[in-house]
Order: structure tokens, then C-alpha cells, then sequence
């Protein structure tokens, strides 16, 4: 328990320091799961950080239609609510996308990356509690970055304000 509450207290701390980043156009919207889904997202680590692990599965940042609806790294909302067993509440984010809106563990969209992999540990391991045992989940930036497309030779230089 003593692993999950430290987990917990960095992911707080990360939330923080998400919120201080700023960006420049085009990019228009960014989501803080560990802020509106953070419910969903502590339920997680409580069920899944409780021991020492020997593998730990690093993601780069949430997807619209998973980490960004379930609080849950690579969050696909079947795998979410169904395997991994997370019914807590998820908010919306104050400046939500038009085009991407939060429905939670309500969203009928499909995270592909998610799907395959807890599908893949699904099929692998009996339960997710097995899967816990030795294995960890997490994204190392957790915001979820939206606005219009942006050119490649530009990406770089725009990236950050």
C-alpha cells in the first residue's frame, strides 16, 4: 500500500506540473486526465501499483478515446470497465475539444492501441489481478494535446512556447 500511495502522490505532483506546460498554436485544447479523471485514474493505481513489479510498461501520452475517457493508461473503456474492473466517476475538463468530447466509460469509440494491448495481456493472463502482479501501466506525459494538424518541418520549432 505504502507503493500506491507514492505512486498516487507522483501522479499528483505530475498533474501539477501538466497544467503549468503551455503550448502555441495550432495546438487549441489539452486534457489533464489525472485532473477530471482522477477517480477512475487512483482506483487504477490502487488495483494495479500495490507491490513491486518486475515490468513496467511506459506510454508517451494519452489517446482521445482512451487515457483522455477512463483516467487509465492506453484506457480502451472495455478493458477499462470490464477486465481491469474501474467504475469510478470522470468528470469533463474545463476547456473541452468540440471534436472530442468526454463521455467517460459511456464513450462507444474504440482505442485501438488499448484494445490490442490489454487485449493482448487479456488473452495472456487469466485475470488482471495476474497481470498486476508483475506488470505496471503508465504514460510519462499524461495530457492529452488536440488542436489542427500541424506541418512536420514547422513541429519542432512550435512545439512549445
Amino acid at each position: 500500500m505504502i507503493l500506491s500511495k507514492n505512486i498516487k502522490a507522483a501522479a499528483r505532483s505530475l498533474s501539477k506540473a501538466c497544467n503549468d506546460l503551455n503550448f502555441s498554436e495550432p495546438v487549441t485544447h489539452v486534457y489533464n486526465p489525472l485532473e477530471y479523471a482522477w477517480p477512475a485514474h487512483e482506483q487504477y493505481i490502487t488495483r494495479a501499483a500495490n507491490n513491486k513489479k518486475k515490468v513496467v510498461f511506459l506510454g508517451m501520452n494519452p489517446g482521445p478515446f482512451g487515457m483522455a475517457q477512463t483516467g487509465v493508461p492506453f484506457g480502451e473503456v472495455s478493458a477499462v470497465r470490464d477486465w481491469i474492473g474501474i467504475n469510478a466517476p470522470i468528470s469533463k475538463p474545463e476547456n473541452e475539444h468540440p471534436k472530442r468530447p468526454i463521455e467517460g466509460l459511456k464513450c462507444a469509440r474504440s482505442e485501438v492501441s488499448g484494445r490490442r494491448l490489454w487485449g493482448l495481456f487479456a488473452e495472456r493472463f487469466n485475470s488482471a489481478d495476474t497481470f498486476f502482479t508483475d506488470h505496471f501501466i503508465i504514460n510519462h506525459l499524461p495530457s492529452g494535446i488536440h488542436g489542427k494538424k500541424r506541418e512536420e518541418s514547422n513541429a519542432r520549432q512550435t512545439a512549445y512556447r
